[in-house]
């Protein structure tokens, strides 16, 4: 196990940012945590929404008087390639768990609970990966409840991978889900909490005109002067980069001159990534007008989605999608999917568009519709900003996040 670096934040700089009220309910469950201590496990510091998410909250946590630790699995290629199967499995792909699958799981995440050797009052595990460690850690900290944050689409999972991963997960004291319909899937009390974006972080902070513009210089060929649509996603199938490709095609035909970025990161637990990059990057070959970008810096990504004119996020299975939030944050609108967390994210109509995860002909005709009236395209950013401001910045989710951990240390409140 290993304690990623982080730096410094101060929740006083969210002030200008969201309402003072949300910041009061921040500081006040804070205060009933300050004589505990918490400890965020997952299997990987880069690449993956789950690291971005805990880069921020756990310093903030810090700030705010809570005294919250975070270690990364210490594990390779082999066991990542299990887990990933098991990610698939849980997203309803039919892939294979073989009992030595389950052994080097077993054998990887019993080794890395051995090397917990501080004193915690709750720990939260991160999706699958760090389950198999809940008996060492019941062993070692026999008084801390344990969390099982789950950031899957649990919306149809294979019934052997499901299996799996219940016999831990049903032993947890808690869940947290990302949306009401994943919840009930395991058999423990759980709460639904909605991911969120960090407004300040490097890719979503607000950028001046000479950053912008040395950002756009760095994504050169990609040309910012003609139409641009966008997806930030890390190369995984469920991602769908193939159906966007679709209707980029689709909407082309219409636009003359449409370019497409397909934008994403190599998480570090995803063995599968390169190979999905490499079948989008030869699906594309031949097409001049279509740029497959891979581990762009923050502030370049940041630059790419409030340049595109529109975002698309068709994916298949989306366990929430933050990615929408961040372009809308931007005053970018999205066609996304109704899938996962998208439809909590996009207001149809208001915010953007949402189809169908298998119908790459309607998101391009909707990427027609928003590139042809510009009027719509500012009026859909516009609200598409506020309503990420109301729901779905980090000081809420922190906060959500301490109001459960707070029921399950079982505190009279």
């Amino acid at each position: 196990m290993h304690a990623p670096a982080l730096s410094d934040r101060s929740i006083e700089a969210y002030a200008d940012t969201v309402e003072a009220e949300q910041l009061d309910r921040l500081r006040s469950f804070a205060e009933e945590l300050e004589d505990d201590r918490i400890l965020h496990v997952n299997s990987t510091a880069t690449g993956g929404g789950v690291a971005e998410l805990l880069r921020s909250i756990v310093p903030l946590c810090n700030d705010l008087g809570v005294d919250t630790d975070w270690l990364v699995l210490d594990a390779d290629d082999e066991f990542f390639a299990v887990t990933k199967s098991i990610h698939n499995g849980l997203q309803g792909d039919d892939a294979p768990l073989t009992d030595p699958m389950k052994a080097t799981y077993r054998s990887v995440t019993e080794r890395n609970a051995a090397e917990v050797d501080d004193e915690y009052d709750l720990v939260v595990l991160h999706d699958p990966q760090p389950l198999g460690m809940i008996d060492r850690l019941r062993e070692r900290l026999p008084d801390a409840p344990i969390v099982w944050r789950c950031h899957i689409d649990l919306t149809d999972p294979s019934p052997d991978h499901l299996a799996f991963v219940t016999e831990y997960a049903s032993r947890v004291d808690h869940a947290i889900a990302s949306r009401s319909d994943y919840a009930g899937v395991i058999d423990v009390p759980t709460r639904v909490v909605h991911p969120s974006i960090d407004p300040l972080s490097e890719k979503n902070r607000s950028l001046d005109e000479a950053t912008v513009s040395s950002e756009r210089d760095r994504l050169y060929p990609l040309s910012f002067d003609a139409p641009l649509v966008a997806q930030v996603s890390r190369f995984d199938p469920w991602k769908d980069q193939f159906g966007t490709l679709a209707a980029f095609r689709r909407a082309r035909d219409e636009i003359p001159g449409l370019q497409l970025a397909l934008a994403g990161a190599m998480a570090g637990d995803d063995p599968e990534a390169l190979e999905v990059y490499e079948r989008v990057a030869k699906d594309a070959a031949g097409e001049p007008h279509v740029h497959v970008l891979t581990d762009l810096p923050d502030t370049t990504i940041n630059a790419l989605q409030r340049g595109a004119d529109v975002v698309v996020q068709k994916s298949l299975r989306e366990g929430f999608g933050l990615v929408v939030s961040e372009a809308l944050w931007k005053r970018t609108p999205v066609v996304g999917s109704t899938v996962g967390g998208i439809p909590l994210q996009i207001e149809d109509g208001r915010t953007g568009h949402l189809v169908d995860p298998d119908d790459a002909q309607a998101a391009g005709a909707r990427v027609v519709d928003l590139l042809d009236d510009d009027d719509r395209r500012r009026t859909f950013g516009a609200n598409g900003r506020e309503h990420v401001r109301d729901r779905f910045l980090l000081p809420r989710q922190i906060a959500d996040l301490f109001d459960v951990l707070l029921d399950v240390l079982d505190r009279d409140r």
